[in-house]
């Protein structure tokens, strides 16, 4: 077993017959017996019973944990909302939430990059900039750490730090992996990717043509606002954004949400309402409405019940299509715009 000192960080990610040439097994069937032990998410190879005792002996010698990352905190609010705190084999620091709704659907809401480089600024993971994208491994991870919580947890949404569509790559290599049917066996229509509007990883995703489902942060269809509170306007303005979008609908034929961040007094008035309209028309899409969600070190505010009321009755007028979002996880800083962690030095040298 003298390839044992070669261990990899994770087997996570790993295909059976990937683990069987990591692990220098000679027996084929064996691969396949640990990429079943990894999805049940056991702690360490002590558990894998079908293994003979001197290969489990071995190998928890040479990989005690079977994630290279650890939980470091974890938090629970009134709304069932779970957040971990993750620290990566480097140092650094990721969050990720388990959500419940009330059918006690749960879903687990994952990271795709250490920090975020999009700088929107109402929030909170924009305050960080961007220090790493996280590797397929590390973002499967997550879902493991949030599986040994919740066995029953079905649903993912890349709503966590960062921004998908910039690390377009691994966040596509963690989905094939966490849908392979012999694995975990999410299916695709369970699995939101959410993006600030990225062009190039919107149109990638379109020539994928996976069924997976997308969401947009639009926040405004002001172009002037929307480059104010959002810097990737500047890159990918909002009639560019619209064409990759109609693009995206004929090839994917499949409704996608736009996500409508409200916050007080700058996006909730009668003409915010019309320019919205006016945005979506010829677009498949379902409004999601989010109340603004707190955050100390912001200079945004979130609208009253009043004045999201009077938002509503304006797009119920133009015949927009919207959901109110209640907004889970805010009791642990867990909800949509509120994960961040203090910055500390970490190895970037994957």
């Amino acid at each position: 077993m003298e390839e044992l000192k070669k261990m990899p960080k994770s087997l996570y990610g790993m295909k059976p017959n990937e683990i069987l040439g990591a692990l220098g097994l000679s027996r084929a069937y064996q691969g396949k017996q640990v990429y079943q032990w990894l999805v049940r998410c056991v702690a360490g190879f002590e558990e894998m019973t079908d293994l003979p005792k001197a290969l489990r002996e071995e190998f928890a010698s040479a990989m005690p944990s079977l994630t290279s990352s650890n939980v470091i905190d974890e938090q629970t609010d009134s709304s069932g909302a779970t957040k971990l705190g993750i620290e990566l084999h480097d140092g650094a620091i990721v969050e990720c939430v388990l959500l419940t709704d009330k059918e006690n659907r749960k879903t687990a809401c994952l990271s795709s990059q250490v920090g975020c480089a999009m700088g929107c600024t109402f929030c909170r993971t924009g305050t960080m900039g961007l220090i790493r994208n996280l590797q397929a491994f590390e973002i499967i991870e997550q879902f493991v750490h949030l599986r040994r919580i919740a066995p029953d947890t079905s649903h993912i949404v890349f709503m966590g730090m960062g921004e998908p569509m910039a690390n377009f790559a691994e966040v596509i290599q963690a989905i094939t992996y966490l849908h392979d049917p012999d694995g975990f066996d999410i299916g695709l229509r369970r699995i939101t990717i959410s993006t600030s509007g990225v062009i190039p990883g919107i149109l990638k995703l379109a020539e994928l043509n996976l069924p997976v489902k997308l969401a947009v942060s639009l926040v405004t269809a002001d172009n002037r606002q929307r480059t104010e509170i959002m810097p990737v306007n500047k890159a990918y303005p909002l009639d560019e954004l619209k064409k990759a979008l109609l693009r995206y609908q004929h090839v994917v034929g499949k409704r996608f949400t736009l996500e409508y961040v409200m916050l007080h007094d700058q996006n909730t008035d009668g003409p915010s309402a019309k320019k919205l309209a006016n945005f979506i028309r010829g677009l498949d899409v379902m409004v999601n409405l989010i109340p603004w969600n707190p955050a100390a070190e912001l200079p945004w505010e979130t609208p009253g019940r009043r004045e999201i009321d009077s938002f509503t009755r304006e797009l119920d007028l133009l015949g927009v299509p919207y959901t109110r979002r209640f907004s889970r996880g805010r009791g642990v800083n867990g909800a949509c715009g509120q994960l961040a962690v203090e910055l500390k030095a970490c190895d970037t040298n994957l």
